[in-house]
C-alpha cells in the first residue's frame, strides 16, 4: 500500500491522480477534511481507503497495520502568513519527524515536501545551508525539518527525498483561498472584474517586474515519480523550472487566453511587503547532478494548460 498524506490537497492530489495513470490504485489518502469541499479533489481518483490526520498520527504511534511500500507526506500547514508558530511546527515539524520515524524503522521510503520558502530573502536558491533564510514561521518549520533529515539520512536504511516545491500551479488548488497560487487569483481577476492586479515595485524591481520561478503541478509530479521510481536516490531537492519569469509575463499569459484585458498595480497589503520574495529560481544543478533529465513547462505553455483545464471543468 501506498500512503499520500494531503491528498485531498493540492499537489497530493494531483500526486494520486499520477499514481493512478501509473498503475497505482492501492493508495491510503491522509488529510484534514475539516473543509470538506477538498473532497472534490479525489472524486475522480481511485483509493483504497481515507483515514483523517489525527486518527492516522495515533496510529502512526501504535503501528500501522498494513504493508506500506511508500510514503509521499505532502500533508503540511502551508498558510506563509499564519504566525501561530505552536500550530506550525506541530503539524509541519512534530508530524513530519513522527511519520519519518515510523518510516526508518521499518525501511520505508518516505518522499516529503519541503518549500522554496526556506531560501526567503535569499539571493541564491541552492540546497546549502548558507542559502537558506526563512522570512516566516512557515519557511522555518521546513527548514527545520530538513535540517533534522540532513543528520539522520547518512544512516537511513530508507530513502529519505525532500523536495523544495517552488510557486506551483495548476488544476486543484481552488481551496487554497488566499494561498492558492498567482495564476489561480489573476484568472479569477479577470473572470470576475476584467482586470489583473499585481503589486507595485518592490526590492529594486518596477511593478509587475518581481520575478519568480513558477512550475506547473504536473511537473511536480513527474519529478516525485521520478524519485519514486528511484529508490537509490535520497537528498534533498529543488523542484522548479530553474527559469524566473516575470509576473507581468504570468498576467500576460492570463489575459492572452482570454484574448486580452487590462493590468492595475496595486499597494503591499499592510505587512506583506517586508515578508515578501521578490525574486526566485531553482537551481536545478543537484536535480540533474542525479539523473533527471525531462523539460519543464514555461509559464505561456503552463498557464494555457491550466486554463484549458480549468474551463473543461466548468
Amino acid at each position: 500500500m501506498i500512503i499520500v498524506t494531503g491528498g485531498a490537497g493540492f499537489i497530493g492530489s494531483n500526486l494520486v491522480r499520477g499514481l493512478n495513470r501509473a498503475g497505482e490504485t492501492d493508495i491510503l489518502v491522509v488529510d484534514d477534511l475539516s473543509d470538506g469541499r477538498k473532497f472534490v479533489n479525489l472524486a475522480d481518483c481511485e483509493i483504497v481507503d481515507y483515514l483523517d490526520k489525527d486518527a492516522f498520527r495515533s496510529s502512526l504511534r501504535s503501528g500501522l497495520g498494513e504493508s506500506v511500500s511508500c510514503v509521499f507526506h505532502q500533508g503540511a500547514c502551508a498558510v506563509t502568513t499564519e504566525w501561530d508558530g505552536r500550530h506550525m511546527m506541530d503539524v509541519n515539524f512534530e508530524y513530519s519527524k513522527e511519520l519519518l520515524r515510523h518510516c526508518e524503522a521499518r525501511g520505508i521510503p518516505i518522499l516529503y515536501a519541503s518549500s522554496a520558502a526556506v531560501y526567503g530573502a535569499g539571493s541564491r536558491f541552492v540546497e546549502e545551508p548558507g542559502a537558506e533564510r526563512p522570512l516566516n514561521v512557515y519557511g522555518y518549520s521546513k527548514l527545520l525539518f530538513d535540517q533534522w533529515v540532513r543528520r539522520r539520512s547518512p544512516g537511513s536504511r530508507s530513502q529519505l527525498v525532500g523536495l523544495r516545491y517552488f510557486n506551483v500551479y495548476g488544476p486543484g488548488e481552488a481551496h487554497k483561498g488566499p494561498m492558492a497560487s498567482v495564476a489561480y487569483h489573476l484568472n479569477r481577476q479577470v473572470v470576475e472584474s476584467g482586470e489583473v492586479r499585481l503589486f507595485e515595485g518592490s526590492d529594486g524591481y518596477e511593478a509587475g517586474e518581481q520575478r519568480r520561478d513558477f512550475i506547473h503541478v504536473d511537473d511536480v509530479v513527474k519529478v516525485i515519480l521520478w524519485f519514486y521510481a528511484h529508490p537509490e536516490v535520497s537528498g534533498i531537492y529543488n523542484v522548479g523550472t530553474g527559469k524566473a519569469a516575470t509576473f507581468n509575463t504570468l498576467a500576460d499569459a492570463v489575459l492572452a487566453w482570454h484574448g486580452g484585458s487590462t493590468k492595475r498595480y496595486i499597494e503591499f497589503p499592510a505587512g506583506l511587503k517586508e515578508s515578501y520574495q521578490s525574486f526566485t529560481e531553482a537551481d536545478l544543478t543537484a536535480l540533474r547532478g542525479v539523473g533527471y533529465t525531462a523539460d519543464f513547462m514555461d509559464v505561456a505553455a503552463g498557464v494555457k494548460a491550466y486554463l484549458d483545464r480549468l474551463a473543461q471543468q466548468s
